[in-house]
């Protein structure tokens, strides 16, 4: 794998700095100041991974986001978005738009490599199939692991990436119940670093796409969340 990362981000002083960061950890990276510099260099090779601003000068991070994943060529490539903003509003838009992670800013270097490398790792165990491939049903849901798929009464939902594999580990232990450090070190990797808020918020927006499926998701107070064997 050849760990090559695109990063978007028109602050330069901050870009310099990252990329300073991510090359001592032995990672190869490329810096664009706009959307448009991004998209002449994936025409001509795709990354292994993007770090994508939300606030650019010419397309905002968001839109860049939902690009990606509506183009199939890189549809499955690890997302990271940096937000100065840091309100849930935005980053529940950004994993609702298909980020793998989000960062905010001011961030430690040490994280960010922390939650690249973890990205990184867990994309490669992904394309080398180690997780289960058996297709799983709970009450109107139904998982393909092998099509990548999730169906709510017969009818097709898109998850992103990491809503999928928090679904997907639920689903693969009905009834057992996974604390949010569990699922933190099973979704995002054994490296991460972050708070358990990063899982509550996907576990918000994966129960706001179940719709009337979503009480197969359950709390469990002061420890974590299950799957429901009945839903």
């Amino acid at each position: 794998m050849s760990n090559l990362i695109y990063y978007v981000e028109d602050d330069l002083n901050i870009r310099n700095l990252t990329m300073y960061a991510l090359e001592q950890a032995g990672l190869e990276i490329r810096g664009f100041s706009t959307a448009g510099e991004l998209d002449g260099s994936c025409a001509a090779a795709l990354p292994d991974l993007f770090i994508l601003d939300i606030m650019l000068p010419d397309e905002d991070g968001i839109s860049i986001l939902k690009r990606l994943r509506a183009d199939p060529a890189t549809a499955d490539i690890p997302i990271i978005m940096l937000t100065a903003k840091g309100t849930e509003f935005d980053v529940v838009t950004g994993l609702d738009s298909g980020a793998d992670d989000y960062l905010g800013k001011p961030f430690s270097m040490m994280e960010l490599v922390s939650r690249v490398k973890a990205q990184l790792r867990r994309h490669t165990n992904d394309a080398g199939g180690d997780a289960s491939t058996k297709t799983k049903t709970l009450g109107h849901v139904t998982l393909s692991p092998k099509q990548h798929s999730v169906e709510v009464d017969g009818h097709e939902i898109a998850l992103a990436n990491k809503e999928f594999e928090l679904l997907h580990l639920l689903m693969q232990s009905p009834g057992q119940v996974f604390t949010r450090e569990q699922i933190l070190e099973a979704i995002w990797g054994w490296s991460y670093v972050g708070n358990s808020r990063t899982v509550d918020v996907h576990i918000q927006t994966l129960r706001h796409k179940l719709g009337q499926s979503a009480e197969l998701i359950e709390t469990i107070r002061s420890v974590g969340y299950r799957a429901r064997v009945r839903s």
